[in-house]
């Protein structure tokens, strides 16, 4: 089917920039102890022109992935200055 093909297609291209998004994720992190959300940590790495955008689509499936190999946690829910909605905060563990 053509969706699996460019679904397979995208990922394959996102596969070489995951273990430097995994670093930039696990450096913000580092630097803010208290944790931040995915949408903080977006704009930070907006901020030193590592991401094209603010779009916190750029770390969370990261941040997601992070979790899962236990090199960071949710510590809590914070109400998003952005979004002015509930949402994780994440810290390193």
């Amino acid at each position: 089917m053509i969706t699996e093909e460019t679904r397979r297609e995208s990922y394959q291209k996102i596969i070489p920039k995951q273990p430097i998004r995994y670093d930039q994720i696990i450096y913000i992190l580092k630097n803010n102890p208290a944790g931040m959300t995915a949408k903080e940590i977006a704009v930070k790495l907006y901020e030193l022109k590592l991401i094209p955008s603010t779009e916190r689509n750029f770390v969370s499936p990261r941040l997601t992935e992070l979790v899962k190999q236990g090199k960071v946690e949710t510590a809590g829910k914070k109400i998003c200055q952005y979004c002015n909605r509930k949402v994780a905060i994440f810290r390193i563990i």
